[in-house]
């Protein structure tokens, strides 16, 4: 299940033995552990609630873990046992935790909390007897979704424009909306309503939200919004080197991406990206042309490539870039 579904499921269903909350996603990862843990009530947390490293309980160390499990709670009605970054071999898993997962303690809960990335140990999201709680990073869609739980916890409504520019400034990261959210919610009062001007006025805009709207007004041929979105990086930090790699770095995507046939999903996974993204880089490709895309990352690759062997300074590389782009 989605981390968004957990809520729901555990007061529909109540608290599962075994689960593994898996994903690149932090926010999401730490707050369905704090759901489970709020589901148990605990009373004695520092006697019912343990937690592990993954590396301290491997190998033969599994055995003594297992046998623990199965400890009675004191004073609860459950005890939690957390297992952070865990990924044991199939051997370890079948001599060690599979005969626990067909039979777990009834008092006790067990949190198999990673991170991911790479395949490591066993595919635990297919064992029998785990509820796996998917915590990698939502798209766009649920994100806004979500937002308006947020929003109503915190006692202030959210509108369905504000929501989807909220997700864009924040680079569709979780735990900044969250804060974001709490910040309008403290400004407005309760019974406040966050709108899009609202967003828009108090919300800052993360450098990638700003790195893509450098790109897109570059697609759109809006030399005008191109030159302040580019001061206002600048201001923030960012030197002509970074601002020079990031529009070769577009236009290289957008290269790759004409030459691919497929759904976004697909060339996403081919890519290593979101399916949101290789969206709106059709989008700038459909107004921008292939041709065109190719061209100017071959122009910028050499502008580039000039910078870092010292025939161009910094400046000039990135004036020769935004001729090309703009005079080309």
């Amino acid at each position: 299940m989605k981390f968004v579904q957990l809520a729901k499921t555990l007061k529909e269903e109540g608290v599962a033995p075994i689960y593994l909350i898996e994903g690149e996603e932090a926010y999401f990862r730490d707050h369905a552990v704090r759901a489970i843990r709020e589901a148990c009530a605990l009373m004695q947390p520092s006697l019912n609630d343990v937690r592990y490293e993954g590396e301290a309980v491997k190998g033969e160390k599994l055995s003594a873990l297992t046998a623990e499990l199965y400890t009675m709670p004191f004073f609860d009605a459950k005890r939690i046992v957390r297992i952070y970054e865990f990924y044991p071999t199939e051997r370890e898993w079948e001599q060690h935790l599979k005969g626990y997962a067909s039979s777990p303690c009834e008092t006790t809960v067990l949190l198999i909390v990673n991170a991911g990335g790479g395949k490591r140990g066993v595919d635990l999201k297919r064992k029998s007897g785990i509820v796996y709680v998917d915590c990698s990073k939502e798209e766009p869609e649920m994100l806004e979704r979500w937002l308006y739980g947020v929003a109503k916890r915190a006692q202030v409504t959210i509108d369905g424009d504000a929501a989807s520019i909220m997700v864009q400034y924040c680079n569709l990261d979780a735990a900044r909306m969250s804060l974001e959210v709490k910040k309008l919610a403290g400004m407005l009062g309760e019974g406040g309503r966050i709108t899009r001007a609202v967003v828009e006025e108090y919300v800052a805009k993360d450098v990638d939200c700003k790195l893509y709207e450098l790109t897109d007004a570059v697609a759109r041929g809006n030399r005008s919004a191109f030159s302040e979105i580019l001061h206002d990086l600048m201001e923030k930090g960012y030197d002509e080197n970074a601002a020079l790699a990031a529009l070769t770095s577009h236009f290289r995507v957008l290269s790759e991406i004409a030459g691919m046939r497929g759904t976004d999903g697909e060339i996403a996974s081919a890519l290593g990206m979101k399916p949101y993204p290789v969206k709106k880089n059709r989008e700038a490709l459909a107004r921008l042309g292939a041709g065109r895309a190719k061209t100017l990352y071959l122009e910028l690759y050499s502008l580039s490539a000039g910078m870092r062997s010292g025939v161009y300074s910094k400046s000039g590389a990135l004036s020769g870039a935004v001729a090309k782009i703009f005079f080309g």
